[in-house]
């Protein structure tokens, strides 16, 4: 089996062949050299080496969490994990019941930024079009966050720090 563009799985005879790309001997690129970014002109830590990703995607990258609040993230993302999974065991993935959920773990419903309490929660209902479920943000510290989601077809809990615009969550688009 082999993955090709489009993240598509192919099987049988035509896994073992792979497709010809820009870079096959069958599409030569027209200086004969292969074809790819300019040298020199690969950005480190970019995705394809895609020159000026960092600065496109500057939005996207979370900024970094001190050791001490990333415990803290973790140790928060602990507790909701079992509450996700029950939630999602019991096929319950609508934002109010998700949100009594885990207002019973002593977190303040969406308000003001504090250190105070176990930390500010932020629920939010996914798109109807898209799958139903809910996103859920945890702001542990004023670095660090737990991120998390329930859906129909799975559920996950993440640490991360926080984004420049959107706070605990990730942004979905761009400028």
């Amino acid at each position: 089996m082999t993955l090709s563009a489009c993240n598509q799985e192919h099987t049988g005879s035509t896994a073992a062949s792979p497709a010809p790309s820009l870079s096959s001997p069958a599409f030569p690129s027209p200086s004969g050299s292969p074809a790819g970014p300019a040298p020199g002109n690969v950005e480190p830590g970019s995705h394809d080496g895609a020159p000026h990703y960092r600065e496109n995607n500057g939005f996207k990258i979370p900024k970094e969490m001190s050791s001490a609040s990333e415990e803290a993230a973790r140790a928060e993302a602990a507790r909701i994990e079992p509450v996700l999974k029950r939630l999602w065991t019991a096929k319950t993935w609508d934002a109010e019941s998700v949100r009594t959920a885990l207002l019973k773990l002593g977190y303040r419903n969406e308000g003001p930024d504090s250190e105070q309490g176990r930390g500010t929660l932020f629920v939010r209902a996914h798109d109807p079009n898209s799958n139903p479920g809910t996103s859920i943000a945890l702001n542990v510290r004023q670095d660090a966050c737990v991120t998390a989601f329930v859906q129909t077809t799975n559920y996950q809990v993440s640490v991360n720090g926080r984004f420049l615009e959107t706070g605990c969550f990730e942004p979905r688009g761009g400028h």
